[in-house]
């Protein structure tokens, strides 16, 4: 890559910052007397999330136990980059450090997406325009999903285009707001560009060891990405290996040569890249905690139809530009093909994460598109600009509409003042990992701002979510006994109560009334309860 390719995937990066951070900025601009702007744009829950494991590694803690359940955890070797952000924070202002190192995470995945997506694409792509080309529609491309707002929302079977909410069906969102996302796309491409480098006896061992580290690091940000590169590679094999096999090739034992040495490699990526893996599935298959949450984490593919909105602009490009591939570098063709070829297995695989699994195919296929396009003359290259030009209408509305509701003031992106002062009273009075009860809306924001735990909040991560929930509610309700109140609260070791407006739709129950509870805070409309010694509480 010469210098003049590398400045502009600073320049281009620095232009993706920069678009991406103003509705953020709008945030903050939008704050007032009666607002705080929580310092995200959308998946609020998750970002509330991802501030409050920073706060606890602000805390001393070094692995992840969740704030959002009080059933006991073991800690488990998970989301360790926002762990150590946090140990970069101290009072005061805390929170608003944590925010601002969460958006320089952003900004580094940013700049490593784009990098890594640029050598990707250079392996196969000759030209610097269309590689340019590539790595903007690559990071700022989506589908068909701007017909929703045009009346056609009707297409869509499971409600809400793919780009809308998918990371990694396609790039755009993990720029927007999930940084480690975007670092591991980042490392998931530059551990392939190691497996695809020319094959070479010298160099192979050397390659795939930087290949392995690089998805070993990527274990660290997204532990089942390992595993869908683990498919790739074997897609790859696979595939090349049985046209090998079938072919009629007279240089048939020259292109098995290559093979085993692409084997070779492709082994050594997985050995060193294996430990975080094998961790990772023990842990889930062990840990009473992590089985919960594994229950609960159910991100489904939607239907066929879905997908096919998503990569139908493309995606016919893509597959007239697989024989071009082929005439180009076959070796690398057979891993493009290959990914192509078992996507529908990937997002339709038996697990609660199939939608995890097609992470990165869009990089494929817009690849695949552009050596389609970089193969045609001027003049239809001209036309076919227009309608990839078109990917970029969705990113388009994503930013639009990011800016439209961050201008409006309310829940979730932005949190009351009132609330906001209580959470902050709750820091300095509460002990360090000490459960809270409150609504699950109140419950997910708190642990952003004080090192407490609470018994719902999140998702995935609060374990026995839906048993839980009809508790909170009845124990907010006036028409629930002192004594069904007292089991709770000795079931989960709760130190304190919270009593605000959300609370408070909940029932008509005043704590005050309840001789097992001291008021220690009031100020607009927002209380604190501490929970009194009650026989045999475990707190």
């Amino acid at each position: 890559m010469t210098i003049k390719e590398r400045r502009w995937v600073i320049y281009f990066a620095i232009f993706v910052i920069v678009v991406t951070t103003v509705p953020y900025l709008l945030g903050y601009f939008r704050e007032g007397s009666n607002w705080r702007y929580t310092g995200f744009i959308f998946g609020v829950e998750d970002g509330n999330s991802y501030i409050a494991k920073m706060l606890s590694g602000a805390f001393g803690a070094w692995l992840f136990r969740t704030p959002y359940t009080a059933y006991p955890q073991a800690g488990f070797l998970a989301f360790l980059p926002y762990i150590l952000l946090g140990k970069l924070t101290a009072a005061p202002g805390q929170h608003e450090q944590l925010v601002a190192l969460f958006q320089i995470f952003r900004w580094t995945g940013i700049f490593l997406f784009i990098m890594a997506s640029y050598d990707f694409v250079a392996i196969f792509i000759k030209e610097i325009r269309h590689r340019q080309l590539a790595v903007a529609i690559i990071c700022l491309g989506g589908g068909l999903g701007w017909l929703s707002v045009l009346g056609l929302r009707v297409l869509w079977k499971n409600g809400l285009p793919l780009e809308f909410y998918s990371p990694e069906s396609f790039g755009f969102l993990s720029l927007y707001g999930v940084p480690h996302l975007a670092v591991g796309r980042a490392l998931l491409l530059w551990g392939l560009c190691q497996y695809l480098l020319p094959v070479d006896e010298k160099q192979d061992t050397r390659q795939g060891i930087l290949g392995g580290i690089l998805w070993l690091a990527l274990g660290l940000m997204q532990p089942l990405t390992v595993a869908v590169g683990w498919i790739i590679l074997a897609a790859h094999l696979c595939f090349s290996g049985i046209i090998q096999f079938i072919s009629k090739n007279r240089q048939i034992e020259a292109e098995w040569s290559v093979w085993k040495r692409y084997l070779k490699k492709a082994l050594i990526i997985v050995i060193i890249s294996s430990p975080l893996v094998i961790y990772n599935v023990i842990s889930f298959l062990t840990d009473p905690y992590l089985k919960g949450w594994a229950q609960q984490n159910i991100i489904t593919s939607p239907p066929p139809l879905d997908y096919l909105l998503a990569y139908g602009l493309l995606l016919p490009f893509a597959l007239a530009g697989i024989n071009k591939a082929f005439q180009q570098n076959h070796w690398h063709a057979y891993l493009l093909t290959a990914w192509l070829i078992i996507l529908p297995g990937l997002a339709y695989a038996p697990t609660n994460l199939q939608r995890r699994l097609p992470e990165g195919i869009w990089v494929a296929i817009v690849i695949l598109a552009i050596i389609f396009l970089a193969s045609r003359s001027d003049r239809n290259q001209r036309w076919m600009k227009g309608i990839y030009g078109l990917s970029f209408l969705t990113t388009l509305l994503l930013i639009a509409g990011g800016l439209l509701t961050v201008w409006q003031q309310g829940n979730p992106l932005y949190r009351p003042v009132g609330e906001i002062e209580q959470f902050n009273f709750l820091s300095n009075q509460a002990s360090t990992n000490q459960v809270v009860l409150a609504s699950f809306d109140t419950s997910n924001a708190l642990p952003a701002w004080a090192p407490v735990r609470t018994i719902v909040g999140h998702g995935p991560e609060s374990i026995h979510l839906k048993e839980i929930l009809p508790q909170i509610e009845q124990f907010y309700s006036n028409s629930s006994s002192d004594l069904s109140r007292e089991q709770l609260l000795k079931e989960f070791g709760i130190a304190y109560i919270l009593w605000g407006p959300a609370e408070q739709k909940l029932g008509s129950w005043d704590p005050a009334s309840a001789n097992y509870l001291k008021k220690i805070y009031q100020e607009n409309g927002y209380f604190i309860f501490e929970v009194l010694n009650i026989p045999g509480s475990t707190r």
